[in-house]
């Protein structure tokens, strides 16, 4: 969990966020992207 910036583990609920936002008009502007969910590992 320290190499983690976030220092904590991914749950559940940070996935289901992300997919919530994607599959919303919030994210319809938003093309070819590529949103990684790890908390901060791939700075």
């Amino acid at each position: 969990m320290k190499k983690i910036p976030l220092r904590r583990g991914g749950q559940v609920e940070d996935i289901a966020n992300v997919c919530t936002f994607l599959a919303s008009d919030m994210s319809s502007y938003v093309t070819g992207q590529v949103i990684q969910i790890d908390g901060g590992m791939n700075m």
